[in-house]
C-alpha cells in the first residue's frame, strides 16, 4: 500500500510539471512538426510514455531535460514515419510563447524557419527554453563540444540571414 502512495507522489510530480510547461512542450514539438494536431499528438505520446518510464528517472531534479528529450526524440520518431505528410506555412509562430511578447520580431522566426533542424532545435532550446548547454546537449544526445560548435554556427547563419534581411 505504502509504495502505491509513493508512485501517485511521483505522478503528481510528473503532472505538475507537465500541466506548469504544456504551453512549452507543445511548442517544442510543433517547431519540428509544424501541425497543430501532430504536435498535439506527440505531447500525448509524450505523456505516456513519461508515465510509464518515471520512476527509471533516477535524478527527478533532470525532469525537465528528461522530458523534454521524450518530446524531441518523439517528435523526430513522427517525421521519420511520416516524412511525406504536408507541413503548414514555416512562417507561422513556433516558438515556445514563455515570454510575454510573444516573439512578435518576424524576421527571427523567418530566419530561425530557414535554419536546418539540427541548429535551429540547439537555439531554441538554449535561448528559447533557457536550458544550459550540458541540458541541451542532453535532450539532443549530443556531445556538450557539438552543442557548441551548432550554436556558434547557428548563431552566425542568424547573423548573416538578418543581415542580409536589412539589406534589402
Amino acid at each position: 500500500m505504502k509504495k502505491r502512495k509513493a508512485q501517485l507522489h511521483y505522478d503528481d510530480d510528473l503532472l505538475s510539471f507537465i500541466r506548469a510547461n504544456k504551453k512549452q512542450l507543445y511548442w517544442l514539438a510543433y517547431s519540428y512538426v509544424k501541425n497543430e494536431q501532430d504536435a498535439l499528438d506527440i505531447i500525448q505520446e509524450s505523456i505516456q510514455k513519461s508515465m510509464r518510464y518515471y520512476d527509471q528517472l533516477m535524478e527527478k531534479e533532470k525532469l525537465k531535460s528528461w522530458f523534454y528529450k521524450i518530446v524531441v526524440n518523439t517528435s523526430l520518431d513522427f517525421l521519420k514515419k511520416n516524412r511525406n505528410l504536408p507541413t503548414e506555412d514555416d512562417t507561422l509562430l513556433f516558438l515556445t510563447p514563455s515570454q510575454e511578447d510573444h516573439y512578435e520580431n518576424i524576421d527571427l522566426q523567418q530566419a530561425l524557419s530557414t535554419l536546418p533542424t539540427k541548429y535551429r532545435e540547439v537555439v531554441i532550446l538554449r535561448f528559447f527554453e533557457d536550458m544550459k548547454i550540458e541540458e541541451v546537449s542532453y535532450v539532443l544526445n549530443e556531445n556538450t563540444n557539438t552543442i557548441k560548435t551548432r550554436l556558434y554556427k547557428a548563431l552566425k547563419l542568424l547573423r548573416i540571414e538578418l543581415q542580409e534581411e536589412e539589406g534589402e
